[in-house]
């Protein structure tokens, strides 16, 4: 049984428009009120499939996985399992919830869980986390607005990923409130800077995959072998304080400007699932050194949308963009990544950086959107936004759609609180 059958169905009711029929599969971490352990899940329609109680209950005997794996606070110990492992369960979960199969229909009162019954969890513990700028609109209206619109894009742009480390302690799971952040900012014709909250604060609409199998030191990971070690990928929204990070970023780059949190959705869906949604990628001009150059397609046609919503109203679409609109791609950014023998671990996090499309009402983030505060954008409720305010909700959407069936990620949500006094 291959999970990835598109004329799959399940006996579990599976909505239309769900992001989780049985060709997805995804993997998170949950927990219930009556058993607030946490604990391996996947999703199915509507519910949460409780990966500890189907093991325990001997429906993954012949994989041999131990129940620590499945009682667990993170998936990392699944994902070190390795692809044939982790691909052989998704199958058997498959072939259990085909609708062609009774064999664990009896038993799913056990194991099924609402939706709106569980708490999902932080899915992966990051040991690190690479961010990249891999976007080249993103990169091109940057530039545009910060330097010369002739020279947007700099000297190294379209030679290799451009990347920095970023800050894996405060990536956070969907549903987390964000604080305002403080910090330094030089106001306009200032000449000193004052300190107090952000007034620009963004969001950046990005992709992120996670590392399964690791590496050693020393170790180089090429294009062709990329793939063995990307896991899966979530929604992933790098917050970003506009103010604070222009005025710390030259010469090392962003610090508190993007330090105080990101935001990831629960469900990590597996490279596999997005099998039906690959395409080509871009001709690529200058040619790239041949470490980077690359064999086969490569990019995914995955939509995705950013909804802005009030408090107290309703949310407003405000973005519609796809990871497809990638210069570099995933194979690209893991083997400069690993060119110079930088070690891989199990649960490491790379981020696209900012997926800005062609048009604007593509562009991944407010800066752009909104055109660095020149053009604002009205909302329903006849307020503008030229950033995101108190009280604000960003909420993050992907989904790709192949012969019917949609594959999505869920949401990343959170919502804007206030600065705390200092």
């Amino acid at each position: 049984m291959q999970a990835n059958n598109l004329t799959l169905t399940s006996w579990v009711e599976v909505p239309e428009d769900s992001d989780f029929p049985i060709q997805n599969l995804p993997f998170g971490i949950f927990r219930t009120k009556s058993n607030p352990a946490p604990r391996v899940c996947t999703a199915i329609g509507d519910y949460a499939a409780d990966l500890a109680v189907m093991n325990y209950l001997s429906l993954f005997d012949e994989l041999e996985i131990g129940n620590e794996v499945f009682n667990n606070r993170y998936l990392n110990d699944l994902m070190a399992l390795g692809k044939a492992k982790t691909n052989a369960l998704r199958n058997r979960i498959a072939s259990l919830l085909d609708a062609k199969n009774d064999e664990a229909k009896d038993l799913a009162w056990h194991f099924l869980h609402p939706m709106e019954k569980v708490e999902m969890l932080l899915p992966v513990k990051a040991g690190d986390y690479t961010d990249f700028y891999s976007s080249m609109e993103h990169a091109t209206n940057v530039g545009a607005m910060f330097r010369d619109p002739a020279h947007a894009l700099l000297p190294n742009w379209k030679h290799m990923p451009i990347g920095y480390h970023g800050r894996a302690s405060s990536i956070v799971v969907s549903g987390t409130p964000i604080r305002r952040p403080l910090g330094q900012t030089l106001p306009d014709g200032a000449d000193r800077p004052v300190f107090g909250p952000s007034r620009l604060l963004d969001f950046e609409l990005e992709m992120a995959f996670v590392i399964g199998t690791p590496t050693s030191l020393g170790e180089q990971v090429t294009t062709a072998q990329a793939e063995d070690h990307i896991f899966g990928l979530m929604l992933f929204n790098d917050w970003s304080a506009r103010d604070i990070q222009k005025w710390e970023y030259v010469p090392l780059g962003p610090f508190l400007g993007k330090n105080f949190a990101s935001t990831i959705s629960p469900w990590v869906v597996t490279l596999e699932a997005l099998e039906p949604f690959r395409i080509g990628g871009p001709e690529q001009d200058p040619l790239p050194l041949p470490y980077l150059q690359y064999e086969g397609k490569k990019r995914f046609d995955v939509n995705l949308e950013v909804q802005i919503q009030p408090g107290g109203g309703e949310p407003f679409t405000v973005c519609r963009s796809n990871f497809k609109n990638m210069y570099w791609n995933m194979a690209q950014q893991l083997a400069h990544h690993t060119v110079g023998g930088c070690n891989l671990n199990t649960g490491d996090l790379c981020a696209s950086g900012t997926i800005s499309g062609s048009t604007p009402g593509s562009y991944g983030s407010m800066l752009e959107l909104a055109w660095k505060g020149t053009k604002p954008l009205k909302l329903p409720d006849g307020t503008e936004r030229k950033f995101i305010l108190d009280g604000d909700t960003v909420i993050m959407k992907g989904w790709g759609k192949a012969n019917g069936v949609r594959i999505g990620f869920g949401e990343a949500t959170g919502k804007v609180l206030p600065a705390l006094e200092y």
